[in-house]
């Protein structure tokens, strides 16, 4: 066996180790980890948009009802 093929087994070995970790080997791996955060911060970000949209419809009613007590 060459050099050269010898480091392309190391650097392959190298690769086929990095991908387990990567993908999980029978466990979730790094990806499926990710994947959960994604899915989480998305949750949260659409909790906050609710929460605004909330926020700013209670704010216009309050303004609504200022200006007509305002206005009587």
């Amino acid at each position: 066996m060459s050099e050269f093929e010898a480091q392309v087994l190391a650097d392959l070995c190298v690769l086929k180790n990095q991908m387990a970790t990567l993908l999980g080997d029978g466990q979730t791996g790094r990806l499926c980890a990710l994947e959960r955060r994604v899915e989480h911060h998305e949750l949260r970000w659409q909790r906050a948009k609710g929460f605004a949209v909330a926020t700013g419809s209670l704010f216009a009613l309050l303004r609504l009802a200022v200006e007509v007590i305002r206005r009587h």
